[in-house]
């Protein structure tokens, strides 16, 4: 991890968890997500995905970072989509850990849970949104999200959003997005149809695949 060049604040919080080597998806994903380059990644849970996408897209929005309480310099800048609950947590846990010595905020929305304490956080602002595609748009429709300064989108599990049904949600999410941002979809599999969400989200991609 010494070799990625991580801007002070991450490279802490990495060296705090004790990762030393990086995994394979890790070391092809990293810098190729720093450059800005979309991605098409295939791995399986377990495989330190999370981190392989969560860290170079902090460093990425790290210049934009404020300190300031007012919720106009926290607009969502990452919005991380993940199939269930329980994935949309561990993703953010993982973002929490990374991000802890900078003041870019975080917040998981999932839904099954009352929606209002999540209006009132998205209120006071944050960068990165992890969240359930049904939840996100609930919040589309409270006008409670504004997607206009998202630069980095990541679909999690692809095929999982697949096999749920998500697929309508997660295309009328797409078309709101601001053209001009990076997309990472990562996958365990390939199907023909992942293959297509894949056409309409992504832009010349890199394809890189972890046994």
């Amino acid at each position: 991890f010494s070799n990625l060049s991580l801007a002070e604040p991450l490279a802490r919080a990495v060296a705090e968890m004790g990762y030393e080597t990086m995994t394979p998806i890790q070391e092809q994903a990293i810098p190729v997500v720093l450059e800005g380059k979309d991605v098409m990644g295939g791995a399986q849970t377990g495989t330190g995905k999370t981190a392989a996408f969560t860290l170079p897209i902090l460093q990425r929005i790290l210049p934009f970072a404020s300190s300031s309480p007012s919720p106009a310099k926290h607009p969502v800048r990452a919005l991380i989509l993940a199939p269930t609950r329980e994935l949309a947590m561990q993703v953010y846990e993982s973002v929490k850990t990374y991000s802890k010595h900078t003041p870019i905020r975080a917040m998981c929305a999932f839904g099954g849970v009352d929606i209002k304490p999540q209006i009132a956080e998205l209120k006071k602002g944050v960068e990165i949104l992890v969240a359930t595609p049904g939840r996100l748009l609930d919040h589309v429709e409270n006008k409670s999200v504004s997607f206009n300064s998202v630069q980095a989108l990541v679909l999690d599990e692809a095929d999982r959003m697949l096999d749920m049904g998500f697929v309508p949600d997660v295309t009328r999410i797409l078309n709101m997005l601001p053209a001009q941002r990076q997309s990472l979809l990562f996958s365990a599999t390939f199907s023909e149809e992942i293959k297509k969400l894949a056409d309409t989200m992504l832009k010349s991609p890199v394809l890189i695949e972890v046994a």
